[in-house]
């Protein structure tokens, strides 16, 4: 193991760990009713549906995946659509400086739009080679790695451009706007 890629206070743990769902059971999303909206300030506004979406440029990745609540799972296995397919699609408009993640579970989450063009960040709909389990937020889910896990929503169903910040579920309740894990951004100050 290279402790290098464990950031401070994190250890590591062999699988994946299912977070129990913010209310109520998992939701369960069907491939065959599930959409991705996305809107607001972009130049073309998209729906996309299971099989649309799917036909987009699709991705390997292997990432290294760390949680607020202090566990890490080193090499990952994802496939999915790179973040920057979703921009090539939408053209966002230059008024565009935030993203918000909206799950089917009520959930919605907020990144800079600039973290998403600087850094690794895309839309998974493969976990370790299989369909996403509802439990890790199937069939869709956001992964942005070089953030803590509470950033890449699960059981994604719309992603909104806008010009101002607004703050999604966990950061309401004190967790850090940002949410880096080297520098152990956890809670907001």
């Amino acid at each position: 193991m290279n402790k290098n890629r464990l950031p401070p206070g994190q250890r590591r743990v062999s699988d994946m760990i299912a977070m129990p769902p913010i209310k109520g059971a998992h939701p369960h999303l069907s491939k065959e009713k599930w959409q991705l909206q996305i809107y607001g300030e972009v130049t073309k506004e998209i729906i996309w549906n299971w099989n649309e979406f799917n036909d987009l440029p699709q991705k390997d990745f292997l990432i290294d995946f760390h949680c607020v609540t202090h566990w890490s799972k080193l090499d990952q296995p994802f496939s999915g659509v790179d973040f920057s397919e979703i921009i090539k699609a939408t053209k966002p408009l230059l008024s565009a400086k935030y993203i918000i993640f909206e799950g089917a579970d009520g959930y919605m989450t907020n990144v800079a739009l600039a973290e998403l063009k600087d850094n690794l960040a895309f839309i998974a709909t493969k976990m370790n080679g299989k369909e996403i389990e509802d439990k890790f937020g199937g069939p869709a889910r956001v992964v942005i790695p070089h953030l803590y896990g509470w950033k890449s929503t699960k059981y994604v169903i719309a992603i909104k451009f806008q010009s101002q910040d607004e703050l999604g579920f966990w950061e309401k309740r004190g967790y850090h706007n940002h949410g880096d894990p080297w520098k152990e951004e956890r809670y907001s100050n």
